[in-house]
């Protein structure tokens, strides 16, 4: 996903100075227009099994690379899915309905419409919303077998909230193939953990403050100890455009067609896989206050929410994550 945009998933890795011992390997660098850095122990190098799953990411799910998968079902009414674009189908179906639409792929004409998809906009006024709300909504792609029909020939999806995540599963999944045990995968700060770090222990996460800045700006909110799951960060308080004063972020309503302006300001997600935290912390920021409470309790995910008034809010199983120092 070589024009892949960078995510608001800011989470900044404690393990860092802790990578002394000799067995565990690093490998680092850019993709998707974002930094990636794997942690694994190993006696040889996994960098182009790595590669090439990143590449088959990119080929599958960017709507910024024209000859993607997902970009060939943008310009057809039905094409016959592979399995990468099938999985991300599934799930994200799965969590449209239970985020009770929050969290829709099918968005992406009012992404690029507002200058944050795959093509420039110039910020829609209200009846150019109205246009493209009859074709917002992910009910309306249907998969039959591996095929996938849209309901409207000018629907466009783009998985971009979910992708990334999905990015860091698939790596995962090749490093425990080849008999990995012992992980730390991140791409854009989006992390999927498995085994011990390099002191050990469970690996050190230290989740950003969210402080509103054109670049990157890390100053730890708290630091969580975790292992055998992923954790993934979306907020609005990076990615933003600005227009007449006003600061338009990333993360728009599926549901209303215009810019989330709720009380949220980051949150954070834990799952059993990345793509399922990836999608879930969108979807919390989206929703008004107390649905994404709703929705966290419900699905008994592992979640902490910060506010615009500062205050934070961490559900049960997140508290238990909290490192005493």
């Amino acid at each position: 996903m070589k024009h892949f945009p960078l995510l608001l998933l800011s989470l900044l890795l404690c393990w860092l100075s802790a990578c002394t011992r000799d067995s565990y390997l690093t490998e680092e660098g850019i993709v998707w227009n974002t930094s990636y850095h794997i942690v694994y122990e190993s006696d040889r190098s996994f960098a182009e099994e790595i590669m090439e799953v990143m590449n088959r990411v990119d080929g599958e799910l960017s709507p910024f690379n024209k000859q993607s998968t997902v970009s060939l079902l943008n310009s057809c009414e039905r094409i016959k899915g592979s399995g990468m674009l099938i999985d991300v189908v599934k799930r994200s179906r799965e969590i449209w309905n239970s985020t009770g639409g929050y969290f829709d792929p099918s968005a992406a004409p009012l992404i690029n419409a507002y200058g944050f998809g795959a093509k420039s906009g110039q910020f829609p006024d209200s009846a150019a919303i109205d246009t493209m709300m009859p074709y917002i909504g992910f009910n309306k792609l249907t998969l039959s077998g591996d095929s996938l029909i849209k309901g409207d020939a000018r629907m466009e999806f783009n998985f971009s909230a979910i992708a990334k995540g999905y990015g860091c599963d698939r790596v995962a999944q090749v490093l425990a193939e080849n008999g990995v045990k012992n992980m730390m995968v991140e791409i854009g700060g989006e992390v999927v953990l498995r085994g011990k770090n390099p002191k050990g222990g469970k690996w050190r996460i230290s989740v950003d403050r969210p402080v509103e800045s054109s670049g990157e700006v890390h100053e730890s909110q708290m630091v969580v100890e975790l292992t055998d799951c992923a954790i993934a960060t979306s907020g609005n308080y990076r990615n933003f455009r600005e227009r007449g004063g006003e600061k338009i972020g990333h993360i728009i309503n599926p549901l209303t067609g215009h810019p989330a302006h709720g009380e949220t300001v980051s949150a954070t997600v834990v799952a059993p896989d990345c793509m399922t935290a990836d999608a879930y912390a969108t979807a919390c920021m989206a929703m008004p206050r107390a649905e994404a409470q709703r929705v966290i309790s419900k699905m008994k995910l592992s979640a902490m929410l910060i506010f615009t008034d500062g205050s934070v809010w961490m559900s049960p199983e997140f508290k238990k994550l909290v490192a005493n120092n």
